[in-house]
């Protein structure tokens, strides 16, 4: 990954005022949120969707958006992973919290935000896959819409990977009394400043493999404007497949036929 960047200019000066306002952002909201989470008041789930949607636009990000997004409560959107910064454009757009692995807990900040969030930390060991299930259907019974990266890990971002099936147990049952409904959803980084980006550019915004995250925060913020396309497929419904692996099949073929249409500017000559 050491050349993942090669040849990928910018402003230094631009990167320094996006990182300080971003800074800045997060401090003033943080505390905000922190009160709110305590009080169990209901702006704990309003302050992530604005904080969000201000970081997007402080990184340069555009969200260039297709298709409906459900308004059944609860939803579990499924989405492709390519990059640390799905959290900010799906936060912004979906009030609801990720399903998250249980690493991110430990992290340093990032871990602070993910837990202001009311993430849901699953532990990948098959002996945690009773608590873990208890955990979501309990956030599903009281109506909170949950974003789940079925791929387990993040791509390059210009193919999407299997999805585990496993991950789509909780929308079997009815949590609450209320069924669930599954909605994919597919994120692709088309454009930097208008212009469509190849196979190597994407990793101005996907992070994955063994890249370093400061140095790719550090390039990304540096550089223009990049266009994000997310598009919301048809909600469905668990009854409509009969098992986990059917409905994994359908989401995963639904969200890298999103991913391959934006990645052809298809999405944006239909728009």
């Amino acid at each position: 990954m050491r050349d993942a960047f090669a040849g990928v200019t910018g402003s230094p000066t631009l990167g320094c005022l996006r990182l300080a306002a971003y800074l800045a952002w997060t401090g003033v909201v943080v505390p905000l949120q922190w009160v709110a989470k305590a009080l169990d008041s209901p702006l704990q789930c309003r302050i992530p969707l604005v904080y969000h949607r201000v970081c997007a636009r402080l990184a340069g990000m555009a969200i260039e958006v297709h298709g409906t997004m459900s308004r059944d409560r609860p939803t579990l959107f499924v989405s492709n992973h390519s990059s640390y910064l799905d959290i900010t454009l799906l936060g912004g757009l979906i009030p609801g919290s990720f399903v998250a692995k249980q690493e991110i807990n430990g992290w340093p900040f990032f871990g602070m935000l993910a837990r202001l969030q009311r993430s849901v930390f699953v532990d990948r060991r098959a002996t945690q896959v009773l608590r873990d299930r208890s955990q979501i259907d309990a956030r599903l019974a009281r109506g909170d819409n949950l974003i789940l990266f079925p791929e387990g890990t993040s791509s390059d971002g210009n193919r999407t990977l299997p999805f585990k099936s496993a991950l789509f147990a909780v929308a079997e049952g009815a949590p609450g009394g209320r069924p669930v409904t599954v909605q994919p959803v597919s994120i692709t980084c088309a454009r930097l400043d208008g212009i469509p980006l190849g196979r190597d550019l994407r990793s101005l915004y996907a992070w994955y493999g063994d890249m370093d995250l400061v140095s790719h925060m550090w390039t990304m913020m540096k550089s223009g404007r990049l266009t994000v396309v997310v598009t919301f497929h048809p909600p469905v419904a668990f009854a409509a497949f009969g098992s986990r692996k059917a409905l994994s099949d359908h989401c995963r073929d639904a969200v890298a036929a999103g991913v391959a249409d934006a990645n052809a500017g298809r999405l944006a000559d239909a728009a």
